[in-house]
This record gives C-alpha cells, structure tokens and sequence, in this order.
C-alpha cells in the first residue's frame, strides 16, 4: 500500500517508516523542518515538508501523494521539559489534535483515502472503575482545569477519526513511549531520562496512578498491525504491566543507573506544577490490549517494562 505519515519525523516514526518499508509498502512522510528531510530518505520514506496547520499544506500534499491510508502521528512533543516550553509543547499539540486533524480528515476524504490511523494516548482513561481500562472506557470527562484544554484535544481527535463513515477510521491509545529516541532512553540527553537522573522527576504523593508503557518498537508494530488488518474503532497498545508509578519510577531510575527517585507530597507539585501531573502520578489508569492482540494477531516484544528497561533503553 502506499501510505501517508503526518509526522514521520517524530519518535514513533523513526521505528514505524522502516518496518513499513520492511514490509513492501510505500511510505510518503512529512515534516516541517527541511533539515529532517535527509534522515527521511535514508529511513525509506519519501520525505514531504508540509505545514500541518495550513489546510491548503495539507490538501495539496495529500492530493500529490494520492495515499490509500493516512496514519497521523502529528505531536509537538519534544524540547526541554521546563515548565514554560512543556505548556507550548502541550498547546501546539493540542491544535495538531484539532486542527490538524481536521485538516488531514478533510485532505484524506477528499483525496479518496480508505483508512485513517492517528495517534491518541492513554494517559487520561476516565479515572472511575478498575486500575485498568479496555477500548470501552472512555477518556477522562471532568479533567482537572489546567489540563482540560489536552484532554479535550485528545476526545475531539478520537471522535473525529472514529466518527468518519467514508473510510476506515481508528485511533491508537498508546501508552507511555519508552526505547531509542523517546523521552526515556539511554540517552542522558533524553528529557525525562534528564530528570530521572537529576532527580527532578519524584514520586508524588502515594506514587498510585498506574500507568501502562510500551516499547517504541512495539507501538509501532502494532500500528503496522492497525494500517495492515484494524477495523474502525478504538485499540490500546500497551504491554502487559500496568503498574503503580511508585513500583515502576524506581526500577527506571535502577535500570538508568540513577539514584532513587525523591518523593514528595502532592501540595507543593499542586501548587508549583498544577494539578494535572499531581493526577497522573496518583490517579491515572492504565490499559488491557487484549482487544489489539487478539484483533490484530500482535504481541510486545517486550510484554512487560522490566525486561523493557534492562534490554530496550539503548
């Protein structure tokens, strides 16, 4: 198939281009920096260097491409992780949630596209119920104040994409990325891996939201599984471990060669940080992917982040 990357840049899609390229299909990726273009070609990618916010950008590059599928990968998530530069990163990816997702939708329709895969996250499951959540669960209705305008970003995309009835139309919960070129890996450079070692990223409180990992290249064979075989509709892509932040913080910091993790009361972070991270430290839910692997014939290769962190940071 030939397949459209919005966003082929980013962490997913230094995994997911050559698996798809390993595979047989055609890979048209886009950027926004003409310096990426380069790192593009040599993944197997036709590189494209589009304005994801400009409708008139994306519709001609969907129209010259002329894709069967569009996978939508569009995040503003990289830079260092302090306060000021993590809102604008939250910001801009809340419009390539909104905004450009409605402009990807529009190009894809009228280019006649038969499937459409984008990126959502697990992060912010409605925080009633059971630890851990399937594909019914839906995402959190009554965030806290200061993340809502993300959260809301996260809903219109999931609605947006599954709602469509002129192709095939689904959504990926991810869960928290981990492995080369994410925020956690064995690059010192890495941002949380950064704080993990500076002891900057704490436990909060009692450390009790469980957050559900996967390695990068296992989100992006399970995405190849979704363009490949998904029927409209929502899959979560874990692996098997959902765990308490409190139980899989310190075994990072372990497996990072840092030392433990600090732990702090959730006020100050309230006061200093919001109250959004103070949720997903202590609130959060994590996610089952049954559905993903018995659907989409997919398994991790590494089913749980202990084996993940020892064998897949580097």
């Amino acid at each position: 198939m030939k397949i459209f990357i919005a966003g082929a840049s980013g962490a997913i899609g230094g995994h997911l281009v050559p698996q798809l390229v390993a595979r047989g299909h055609e890979v048209v990726g886009t950027t926004r920096s003409a310096a990426k273009t380069a790192a593009l070609r040599a993944l197997g990618a036709e590189p494209m260097i589009v304005d994801a916010l400009d409708p008139d950008s994306v519709a001609d590059a969907v129209a010259r491409a002329e894709p069967e599928v569009i996978v939508h990968q569009l995040t503003a998530l990289s830079g260092p992780a302090d306060f000021r530069h993590v809102k604008r990163m939250a910001a801009a990816t809340d419009r390539l949630r909104t905004e450009g997702t409605d402009h990807l939708l529009a190009a894809a329709r009228a280019a006649g596209v038969g499937r459409f895969v984008a990126q959502s996250n697990a992060m912010w499951m409605e925080r009633t119920g059971g630890p851990v959540a399937d594909e019914n669960g839906r995402i959190e209705p009554s965030p806290p104040a200061d993340i809502e305008r993300s959260v809301a970003a996260l809903r219109h995309l999931e609605e947006a994409v599954t709602g469509i009835t002129w192709a095939d139309g689904i959504a990926l919960r991810y869960g928290g990325f981990y492995g080369p070129g994410t925020g956690i890996s064995a690059e010192r450079d890495a941002v949380m891996t950064e704080q993990i070692v500076r002891r900057k990223f704490p436990i909060v409180g009692g450390g009790g939201g469980v957050w559900s990992l996967v390695h990068i290249t296992d989100a992006a064979s399970a995405t190849v599984a979704a363009i490949e075989r998904g029927r409209p509709g929502i899959y979560h892509v874990a692996d098997d471990e959902p765990a308490p932040v409190r139980v899989w913080l310190p075994e990072l910091a372990r497996a990072l060669g840092a030392e433990p993790p600090r732990r702090v009361p959730a006020w100050p972070v309230r006061l200093l940080a919001g109250k959004g991270p103070v949720d997903l430290m202590t609130r959060a839910r994590g996610i089952s992917s049954e559905k993903t692997k018995r659907e989409l014939d997919w398994a991790p290769r590494y089913p749980t982040w202990r084996t993940g962190f020892t064998d897949g940071l580097r």
